[in-house]
Formats: structure tokens, sequence, C-alpha cells
């Protein structure tokens, strides 16, 4: 079983991962910021750095997809790496960020590895507006996320619309964060739950 949560910066993807985790005894995977070598500079240099950081989400996501399937283990996985390519990569290209050959680079890698991955068996879309994304990214006081500008996350957060309305890998759930406090509220994440267990029960 493999449980996947994607969502725009802030959205709350890593807490829900972590709540969920201990509610089904699934294992949680985070997405690995302490240790990514490019995020700092990315921040500060987005132009020069873009292409790096995509190519190392990449690189690392894919490794974890190929490890989760050997192990065999149910799983809950803190952001997607359809998010990389679908949302994060071609907003990069569209702003003027990455240049139009590293582009096509970055996409052709991915398709060929997306030859290889099995979708989740529930996509879990945190849908937030910028207005409450910007008001936990402050609240949780990462350093280099102090450089993000809003027009940023707004043109991430349309790309995610634009993504999420087309997808057709699997079975997808959508959680409005602006109307749900998951993460202070247990009535809250006990409606989460709900609404996940209806799905899941559906897929046996």
């Amino acid at each position: 079983m493999h449980l996947a949560i994607a969502g725009n910066i802030g959205s709350g993807k890593t807490t829900l991962t972590t709540l969920l985790a201990k509610h089904y005894k699934y294992q949680p995977h985070y997405e690995n910021v302490d240790d990514n070598p490019y995020l700092n500079d990315f921040y500060k240099d987005m132009q020069r750095w873009s292409f790096n950081l995509q190519i190392y989400f990449l690189n690392s996501r894919f490794s974890q997809l190929m490890d989760l399937r050997k192990s065999g283990a149910k799983i809950i996985q803190d952001r997607t790496i359809y998010e990389d390519a679908y949302i994060f990569a071609p907003n990069l290209h569209a702003m003027g960020l990455m240049t139009t050959r590293d582009f096509e680079n970055y996409m052709d890698l991915f398709s060929l590895m997306d030859e290889f991955l099995n979708p989740p068996d529930l996509m879990i879309y945190l849908r937030a507006s910028v207005p409450a994304l910007v008001a936990n990214i402050q609240k949780r006081g990462r350093e280099y996320e102090e450089a993000i500008r809003l027009d940023y996350l707004t043109r991430l957060n349309e790309r995610y619309e634009a993504w999420i309305s087309t997808y057709d890998k699997g079975k997808l759930l959508i959680i409005d964060i602006d109307n749900n406090r998951f993460h202070e509220e247990s009535e809250d994440l006990g409606k989460i739950i709900q609404a996940i267990d209806g799905e899941l029960n559906g897929l046996f």
C-alpha cells in the first residue's frame, strides 16, 4: 500500500504524513530537505541552481521509490516525483529560471524513469490558498524559505490546480486545508482519516 501526499510549499504535507503514519502504522517517507546540498543556494540564486536542484530531487525520489518497491512496506510519502516533473521544473522553465536545453534534458530523464514507476494507490492533495501557505511557512521559520516570493507560490498553486484537475494515475482525495486545522484539531484530523478510509475501502 502506497499513500502519497501532494501539495504546495507550506501546505502541511510533512505534518500530515507524520500523523497518518502514526494512525495507520505505515512507514513515513519524507522529502530530504535538511541534507539537500542545493536548497540554500537555489533560494539565493534560482537561475544558477534550478537544474541542479531538480535533478537532485528527481534522483533522490526515484531512488526512494525503487527502494520502497523492493521492501514491499506500507508507506506514506511526503511529496511525489510527479510534482517535481509537472509543477516545479515547468514552473522554473516558464519563469526563465531554467533554460530550455536543461528543461528538455530533465523531462527526457523523467520520461525514462516514469516507465519504471508505479503510481500511489491513493494520492492525497492538500489544497491551500497563498495566504494560508505564507502563514504556515512563517510559522515554521526555515531560514532558506524566507526568500520565497508571493508570485512564486502563486504560480506553483496555479500549476498544482492544473495538474490535479487532470490527474488520472489512480485514486485522488482533495483536502482543503484552509478549512481544516488537522495539525491542531483532532476532529479535523478525524475527518481526513474518515475520507481516506472511504477511499481505501474501495481498493480492496
